[in-house]
């Protein structure tokens, strides 16, 4: 299944790169963690699971401590959960082929030692509970594979509740409430992104656990489904959440977004959430990605497959990249981290943007 995920592994190479930023001295060896992203290797055949030595420096180079892949596919489609699983099942052989570079992430320690070891921990997490349906117990056996975060919703209706392209915004069904106490239960972090307006705020006001908002945009800012309003912001921050802020074209209006556009809903969210709730999402893969006629075919390939499942957003189209171009560089977060620092944000406010709040939220939740 083609989906942006595998899109952006997919596209990854490395650009006539810009001049390397210069970010503050702090930030070489800081805690980065990515809340949303995932895991490929575009210079290896698809069928190697040891990942090539160029992907393994380029994920190095880009300074990513830890970061949240997706489990696909999502949407209800046939055979879902026998899908998710071979997911699963085809990334964890990429652990078993790589132990000297990917921990899986289980407990906030592991995030910590994969940090001191200098290799890359990866997250777990679903995008959707269509997987699971009236099936509670599946979250479980997720648990007992590695899952550490599940999302809701994806977009479209699921039996849980409505996602945030759905018209009639019914909020949560009463199954959802059951699904959200096992997933707390669980201990798994209970993700609100793709949601409706209406599942949001219902589903918040049901969490008694930390939440997340973990990829999206600011509502007040700018009024895009996929964006999440000022209330629902504050609300996951009084719960001890975090909301992860998105490099994606849905921050302004003609999906021309800038590092501008993402700094401006970063300082929103801190205005909102304070300090010690806001973090980045990015939703895009941990690499650059060369801007090619091949890029734009896969793109392409990949809009009409979200058209015809019914989950592609507006402001996608067959000519816009899910990314925000200017941050289409392997020192993305350096670049952020030098951009914000010239804005007057100390080092303490940015080490919990770009990890230490991730962390706190992930020891919280699962433990360790």
């Amino acid at each position: 299944m083609l989906t942006r995920r595998t899109l952006l592994a997919a596209g990854a190479a490395t650009l006539a790169a810009p001049a390397l930023a210069k970010p503050p001295r702090w930030f070489d060896g800081a805690l980065v963690i990515d809340g949303l992203s995932g895991l490929g290797d575009p210079y290896a055949p698809e069928e190697q699971t040891r990942l090539s030595d160029r992907a393994k420096a380029e994920l190095r180079q880009s300074g990513v401590t830890a970061l949240r892949t997706t489990l696909v596919p999502v949407g209800n489609q046939p055979d879902v959960w026998d899908e998710v699983n071979r997911f699963m099942d085809n990334h964890d052989s990429l652990f078993a082929a790589n132990p000297d570079f990917l921990v899986k992430v289980k407990t906030a320690a592991d995030i910590e030692a994969a940090r001191k070891a200098g290799k890359l921990g990866v997250i777990y997490g679903t995008q959707d509970t269509a997987m699971v349906g009236t099936e509670l117990d599946r979250l479980a056996k997720m648990r007992e594979r590695g899952v550490r975060c599940v999302q809701l919703t994806y977009n479209l209706r699921n039996l849980s509740g409505d996602g945030a392209l759905e018209p009639a915004d019914a909020g949560l069904s009463r199954l959802a409430k059951a699904t959200i106490e096992r997933i707390e239960a669980e201990k798994l972090l209970l993700d609100f992104s793709h949601g409706g307006a209406r599942t949001i705020r219902e589903g918040l006001a049901m969490a008694k656990r930390p939440p997340t908002v973990s990829h999206t945009g600011c509502r007040d800012l700018f009024d895009h489904p996929r964006n999440i309003f000022d209330a629902d912001m504050k609300t996951t921050a009084d719960k001890g959440g975090v909301v992860g802020i998105y490099f994606m074209p849905f921050l302004v209006r003609g999906g021309k977004a800038t590092a501008a556009d993402v700094i401006a809903h970063i300082e929103h969210a801190w205005k909102v959430c304070g300090e010690d709730h806001v973090a980045i999402g990015t939703d895009n893969g941990p690499l650059a990605r060369e801007i090619t006629e091949e890029t734009w075919k896969a793109a392409r390939a990949d809009h009409e497959y979200r058209s015809k499942m019914g989950f592609a957003a507006p402001g996608e189209g067959p000519d816009v990249l899910p990314l925000v171009l200017e941050l289409n560089r392997i020192d993305r977060f350096a670049y952020l981290a030098d951009r914000l620092a010239a804005r007057g944000h100390g080092q303490a406010k940015l080490e919990k943007l770009f990890g230490t709040n991730w962390l706190r939220v992930y020891r919280d939740v699962w433990g360790g």
